[in-house]
């Protein structure tokens, strides 16, 4: 008799990705540019300030108040996959909008250009990953 292939039985990966705790470390993996960030920011806050001042974006305790709630209440509802949409999305828009702020590969000389543009692909990949997060939540 064949072993179905969906089945857990000999195939410990299945059964690996199965756990409720797997999801969590995955979400927790995912999220960890965001909620790292947003701790950074919060403990340091004259360094996440001067980061806000340094794109040009005053007032800059107002947006370091905004950025960190964005990073750790999005990384937050993305890990405890409740209302995950929002967060994926929340996190996608902001990951999005640090390209034309903090990313301008196209108003750079090489060999900055090219190591801007290469950030910039993987936040498009990262936008990516909440996508699914997002389409695998519902």
């Amino acid at each position: 008799m064949a072993t179905s292939t969906t089945s857990t039985y000999g195939n410990p990966l299945k059964a690996l990705t199965d756990t409720n705790w797997f999801g969590y470390v995955a979400r927790t993996v995912l999220t960890y540019m965001f909620w790292a960030s947003g701790l950074a920011k919060l403990i340091g806050f004259d360094a996440g300030m001067a980061e806000m001042s340094h794109f040009g974006l005053e007032p800059a305790a107002l947006f370091n108040v905004a950025v960190i709630i964005t990073q750790l209440g999005g990384s937050a509802l993305i890990i405890l996959n409740r209302w995950t949409w929002l967060g994926a999305g929340a996190l996608a828009v902001f990951t999005l909008l640090t390209i034309p702020i903090a990313h301008t590969f196209w108003a750079m000389e090489e060999p900055l250009k090219t190591m801007e543009f290469y950030t910039v692909m993987e936040h498009i990949t990262v936008v990516g990953a909440l996508m699914v997060v997002a389409w695998k939540s519902r």
